[in-house]
This record gives structure tokens, C-alpha cells and sequence, in this order.
């Protein structure tokens, strides 16, 4: 019997995780519909827009997205930390722009006065609220409800837009979010809608290349793109929250495995690059098989063995799930 979804979610473990989404009509959610030749390209916006709006409201941050005809990936940092630093104000605050709230609330907004059991109720909301937004369920539910009511509008019809139940895989370790990363940034790439990193429209790697293009210090985390969590450079005491790798580096492993997926062999690696696995504990074909299939190498945990159980020791779990995944795709 599949678990609930809390039950494979622990933030000790990990905060990272990889979230699928598809339609569940067969009128694409974005691209051109070869049968009634109908464009809902600009569905791509919609989308784009929406998800790099929300981590300005949830304690959660978007590491690596990619927007395809009929689903997107998207790999989240939640941010505990953050949402437990937020004052009772700021909590209502970011609740207001998802949500109308309740009569406490807003009278606790307009500075009105409330009796001990008003307040009580009021702090029992104000937790609850603190939890969903630190909660990538919620989210998601934000995110596809917002496009689904406009894809509803545009179609004159109404129903369910998505699947039921977005799928979610926690990334354990380095390794498995490097490669996580890279599996999503090239989704255009595999599936031959795009030549090269930089005509990956509607992708994070796109936009981190841009703006490291445009930059005189790429690496430098207050210079790459706005909306996405930084690359903030090699693992070291005292490192800012972000993803630790250089930004460089990876938009170089990315593009070395992209020229691999389009001429379709394997190439010269780089120094750069196989040191960069090196340290990770992949080797180039353990590599070039997570960002080719990545959701097939793992089920609802990825990372090595060592990470694994220590993930389904904190959960409690009996036997660790996917265990030979883990052996066969890390180390």
C-alpha cells in the first residue's frame, strides 16, 4: 500500500525534492495541438510566471524547473528555517495573498482588539498557515489550481486539468540533486524541442545562462538569476543557503550532457567536469543515465545507499525502498 505523502517527506533528511505535474486532459497544457491546430503556447507563461511568483510567499525555493506540452518538472528547497523565523504578522501577511484568511485574521491585521479566546484561535490559524506555507503539497495545490481555473476559462469547459496526485521524489544527497537538476534542465533537450542549453525556452538553465552570460561574476550569488535558488560554490564551513556547487561548473556538466543527448555519443569530459563527478561519486555513465532517466533510476527517494538508510531510519521505515536503485545509480 502506497504511503501518505508526509510519510516520505522529512526535512532532516532532506529539504530538497523533484515534484512532477502532468494534464490529465488530452488538449496539451502548452505547444500546439496537432489535431484541432490550436496554440497554447502562451500557456507556458502562465505557468512560468506563477511558479516564480510563489517562493516570494512560501518559505520554499525552486532550485531547477522545466515547463513541457503536457507536464512540468520542478526541483524545491524548502526552507524551514525561514518559516519559523517569520513573525505572527508576516505569517498572515503571505496567507492573505493566497487567501481571503477569516474574520480573526483580518481584524488582527487592522489592529483591532480581540479577547484571550480570539487570540488563542487566531495563534492555533497562524501555526497552521506557518505550516502550509513550508509545505510543497500546498505549494503545488497553489500553483495548479491557479492554472487550471485559466485553462478552464480558455476552454469554456471545466473538470480536472491535472492528474489527481503530482509525483515527488526526495533528493538525499549532492549527487542525486546534481543530477535531478540536470535531468530537468535538459527535458527540451531529450525530447528534441531545443538544440542547445540557451534556446531551452521556459527552463531554469536558460536562465541562469543568460544572466551569467550577462555577468561579470556568474559565480557570485547575488549575480545570477532572480527567482532561483543560487549556486553559492563548493561544499565549506559557514556556506550561505543555496546549492553548493559553482554555477559554472554545472552550467558545464549540463552542457556536456546535452551535446551528448543531441549527436547522440559520448564525447570528451572534460577535467573540470570529471572532477566534479569525482567528488560527487558518480562516474560519466552513472551520470549520463540519471539525466537521461532520471525517474526511472529511483522511485520515491533518490541518493546513494548510505543515504537512503539514513533517510528511512528517521522515517521509520522498515526496509529501505528502491535500496538496489540507490546501489546501481550512486556510488
Amino acid at each position: 500500500m502506497p504511503k501518505p505523502r508526509e510519510q516520505k517527506i522529512s526535512l532532516e533528511a532532506t529539504p530538497y525534492y523533484h515534484c512532477v505535474s502532468r494534464c490529465v486532459r488530452r488538449a496539451f497544457l502548452c505547444g500546439t495541438d496537432q489535431l484541432s491546430g490550436r496554440c497554447y503556447e502562451h500557456r507556458r507563461g502562465w505557468l512560468e510566471d506563477k511558479l516564480l511568483s510563489l517562493p516570494e510567499i512560501f518559505a520554499i525555493d525552486i532550485a531547477a524547473y522545466a515547463i513541457m506540452s503536457n507536464h512540468y518538472h520542478v526541483v524545491l528547497f524548502i526552507d524551514n528555517k525561514q518559516a519559523k523565523n517569520w513573525s505572527d504578522v508576516e505569517v498572515v501577511e503571505r496567507w492573505h495573498l493566497l487567501f481571503k484568511g477569516n474574520l480573526f485574521s483580518q481584524r488582527f491585521l487592522n489592529g483591532e482588539k480581540m479577547d484571550q479566546a480570539q487570540r488563542a484561535r487566531l495563534q492555533m490559524y497562524i501555526e497552521e498557515w506557518r505550516l502550509r506555507l513550508s509545505s510543497i503539497s500546498w505549494f503545488m495545490r497553489v500553483l495548479n489550481e491557479a492554472i487550471a481555473r485559466e485553462a478552464n476559462q480558455e476552454d469554456e469547459c471545466s473538470g480536472r486539468f491535472w492528474e489527481g496526485r503530482f509525483k515527488s521524489q526526495a533528493l538525499l544527497d549532492e549527487a542525486a540533486l546534481t543530477a535531478c537538476m540536470a535531468y530537468v534542465d535538459l527535458n527540451p533537450v531529450r525530447a528534441k524541442i531545443a538544440a542547445t542549453l540557451e534556446s531551452s525556452d521556459h527552463t531554469s538553465v536558460k536562465r541562469r545562462s543568460e544572466k551569467a552570460t550577462a555577468s561579470k561574476q556568474p559565480n557570485h550569488p547575488n549575480q545570477q538569476a532572480e527567482a532561483l535558488l543560487p549556486f553559492v560554490g563548493n561544499p565549506r564551513q559557514n556556506i550561505p543557503k543555496g546549492i553548493q556547487m559553482k554555477l559554472t561548473d554545472y552550467l558545464e556538466l549540463v552542457d556536456w550532457s546535452g551535446r551528448i543527448l543531441r549527436q547522440d555519443k559520448r564525447g570528451a569530459i572534460s577535467q573540470n567536469s570529471e572532477n566534479i563527478l569525482t567528488r560527487l561519486g558518480i562516474d560519466g555513465s552513472q551520470w549520463l543515465e540519471m539525466t537521461e532517466h532520471f525517474e526511472e533510476c529511483f522511485r520515491t527517494f533518490a541518493g546513494g545507499e548510505q543515504s537512503l538508510r539514513s533517510a528511512c531510519e528517521t522515517l521509520n521505515y522498515q526496509r529501505p525502498p528502491g535500496l538496489s536503485r540507490c546501489r546501481s545509480a550512486i556510488g
